[in-house]
């Protein structure tokens, strides 16, 4: 499969219309007449690989590639190219199966390039072609008129041509742009070098007056640590032991409400007791009462007992007294004398009411008859039984006050308990409150101290010319404060007095110093970055140079063979090789580009890299021998001599490193008969390995082609296209 597939031509020099040639043929041979637009062909297929100057392609600028139009036929404003490529060997380094390069032209002169569709620039698309050892420059296209251009070419040119072919043009291409960089790179490093030559003296200036504040700078970074360290360390402590106080007076909070609930709880018991006392008192007061009732009547007694003495004693005072009346008299007085010690003692009651019963009853058996007969008996002795049945009703009911007091003074007993208890625990709560109520009164009392204690200290920050809220994060232990603050604030003492004696600094004069210094920093990193890359790109070039020189001196040995082959297959017989060799305009023209690459004043001082130590690079001479003949300069040469010499080179080429394809154009004119066979046997056999398409007018170079286009003239002035392809027979038989 060969790898040029098609070219479709449309707008293009004298191709109006759309126009396709079908390259996939070994030898693809395009003929016509002289005018006919046969050459167009060669043009197009160079302008696609990149060719960048219109003279090359027999125009004047790029608007004169355009169909420029006919008196029958107007003009196009564009013209349009595509090369299609088979990319199933993947000749080209993209993923496709296919490549295909486009190229159109407007007449406004823009340019635009696309491969696969997608737009890319010139330069992609030369670098492309040149990975792929194909270009507009090399032997890939030998226009017309220019089969001897190998002979004609400058010796650079010649060594660029075998470069190209050689695959060396993409080294070369990197090459050129290390060399451009380079170049650039040293202009910038020379302009960063005036800049530092021009800020040194100012910065130099700059550093004199500003060495004095220097050590104030230092002196300021000391103090603030210590600042730091003291100021931020107190805050900390302080704030420290705040949140601890608050969260013990937060708890002691929770606490006092747990008291004031004990407190209640105690108090509500206590009410709780008390209301269970109203019953058993108030029944206590009811026995007070009966028996202040029984001590009334027992009063009412007394009373009728001494009237009843006043009685007796009026009846012991007469005649008639007897012995019965005195014991009456002296009854009535015992009675009366216990009762008023009764009075005194409630609980003899009982036992000296049985007594006064007792002794009552006595009397009365004795003076009973003695009584009637004297006082009228039957009054005073209703009196006596009145006394004792109210005698007798007292003591009972005084026996059973006494029982019920008893009882309730039992239960009054238990109620005390009970009451004494819950008075107990409300006073024990109220201890408790109270103590909770000191405590908390010292924790205030703290806090509020602690509360003028860090004002104190915001005080002595402002003093210092500091904001609190600069130190509300820094985190210095208690343990460092404590250790070294004394130190710190003697030596924060003295550095506030050097900084005092310093005087103010000139903050403008000391910012224009550190942007200066800034600056010159700054540039001196460009100018290490740019002596580094300048140094990379040496390296870059000379390692370019090596391997271009040992594969370009390699592949020499083997052209020449080929040369001096093909040379005597030509000539029949004769000797011709390449050898390389440095003009002395090449020379100067060097070391005139290098002084004008690398200042004079950077060249003394740099590091010479080894490829700077060899020659410059060499162009190609042709040494030649004809038999028969004593030439050996090109210039002695005829036109069909340098035709066949040039087609010597061509084919030594193809044999070192075989093209894809190659596109000549007319190559084989200046060529006789017999010269034109072997032109045509030579083609046949390089078919084998390359691509050929040729424009010729040789009826022996038509007979080894696989396919003829023939391109005319049509009547409007455009070129028409008729193929034919030829069987392999017949052109066997013709060849």
């Amino acid at each position: 499969m060969y790898l040029l597939k098609k070219l479709e031509l449309n707008g293009f020099k004298s191709f109006a219309q759309k126009t396709s040639f079908d390259f996939s043929h070994g030898i693809t041979a395009i003929v016509g007449p002289n005018g006919s637009g046969k050459s167009n062909v060669i043009d197009a297929i160079r302008w696609l690989l990149g060719e960048r100057d219109a003279k090359n392609l027999r125009g004047g600028k790029g608007e004169d590639l355009i169909f420029a139009g006919t008196p029958e036929r107007a003009r196009l404003g564009q013209a349009q190219a595509s090369l299609e490529f088979d990319n199933t060997s993947s000749f080209f380094p993209v993923d496709f199966p296919e490549v295909v390069v486009s190229r159109q032209v407007n007449r406004d002169g823009n340019n635009q390039y696309f491969v696969n569709k997608s737009e890319v620039r010139l330069k992609d698309l030369v670098d492309f072609f040149a990975q792929a050892r194909l270009g507009a420059r090399g032997f890939v296209v030998v226009t017309q008129g220019e089969s001897d251009m190998f002979i004609k070419a400058a010796p650079k040119e010649r060594r660029e041509m075998i470069e190209e072919i050689l695959g060396l043009r993409e080294y070369q291409l990197k090459k050129t742009e290390a060399e451009r960089r380079l170049k650039n790179a040293q202009i910038n490093l020379d302009k960063v070098k005036a800049l530092i030559d021009e800020i040194l003296p100012h910065l130099r200036s700059l550093k004199r007056q500003t060495n004095r504040w220097e050590k104030r700078e230092s002196l300021e970074n000391e103090l603030r640590e210590l600042e730091n360290s003291l100021f931020g360390g107190e805050r900390q402590v302080i704030e420290k032991e705040l949140a601890a106080v608050d969260a013990e007076i937060a708890k002691h909070s929770a606490e006092k409400n747990k008291l004031a609930e004990e407190r209640s709880a105690a108090e509500a018991n206590l009410a709780r007791v008390e209301q269970s006392q109203p019953a058993e008192r108030e029944r206590l007061t009811g026995i007070k009462k009966e028996t202040q009732a029984l001590l009334e009547k027992r009063s009412h007694i007394q009373k009728e007992l001494g009237r009843l003495e006043a009685q007796l004693e009026i009846a012991a005072s007469g005649p008639a007294a007897t012995p019965q009346a005195e014991a009456l008299f002296g009854l009535v007085k015992k009675i009366k004398v216990k009762l008023e010690i009764a009075l005194d003692d409630p609980e003899k009651h009982e036992k000296v009411i049985n007594e006064i019963l007792e002794e009552i009853d006595e009397v009365l058996a004795d003076s009973s008859q003695a009584v009637k007969t004297r006082t009228g008996g039957a009054d005073i002795q209703s009196r006596f039984a009145a006394i004792k049945q109210d005698l007798d009703s007292l003591e009972k009911q005084i026996a059973g006050l006494k029982k019920q007091e008893q009882e309730l003074e039992k239960s009054q007993e238990e109620f005390y308990q009970a009451f004494k208890k819950a008075v107990a625990a409300v006073e024990s709560a109220k201890e408790r409150l109270e103590q909770w109520t000191a405590k908390n009164r010292e924790r205030q009392f703290a806090k509020e101290r602690l509360g003028l204690r860090r004002e104190e200290w915001e005080r002595q920050v402002q003093q210092a010319g500091r904001k609190p809220e600069e130190f509300f994060e820094l985190a210095q232990s208690e343990a460092q404060v404590a250790d070294r603050s004394a130190e710190a604030e003697r030596r924060i003492f003295r550095l506030r007095g050097e900084l005092a004696s310093m005087g103010e600094v000139d903050e403008a004069l000391i910012t224009e110093a550190r942007e200066t210094e800034k600056r010159y920093d700054f540039l001196n990193r460009e100018a290490d970055d740019l002596d580094r890359a300048r140094k990379d790109l040496k390296q870059l070039i000379a390692d370019l140079n090596d391997k271009i020189k040992s594969e370009f001196t390699s592949a020499l040995h083997k052209i020449n063979a080929e040369f001096d082959k093909f040379f005597g297959l030509m000539f029949g017989g004769g000797a011709a090789k390449l050898k390389l060799m440095v003009s002395e305009k090449r020379d100067a023209k060097s070391e005139g580009s290098k002084t004008e690459d690398l200042p004079e004043a950077d060249i003394k001082d740099e590091v010479k890299m080894p490829a700077e130590e060899e020659e410059p690079e060499a162009g190609l001479e042709i040494d030649l021998k004809l038999p028969r003949k004593r030439i050996t300069s090109l210039g002695m040469l005829s036109g069909g001599e340098r035709s066949l010499v040039g087609i010597a080179a061509l084919f030594a080429l193809v044999s070192v490193s075989p093209p894809p394809f190659l596109v000549l154009d007319e190559v084989d004119a200046p060529l006789d008969e017999r010269n034109a066979r072997r032109f045509a046997e030579m083609l046949q056999e390089f078919a084998k390995h390359t691509q050929f398409v040729i424009v010729t007018h040789n009826r022996v170079t038509m007979e080894a082609a696989n396919i003829l286009y023939g391109v005319t003239m049509n009547a409007d002035g455009t070129s028409k296209v008729v193929s034919l392809k030829l069987e392999p027979q017949a052109a066997g038989a013709r060849a």
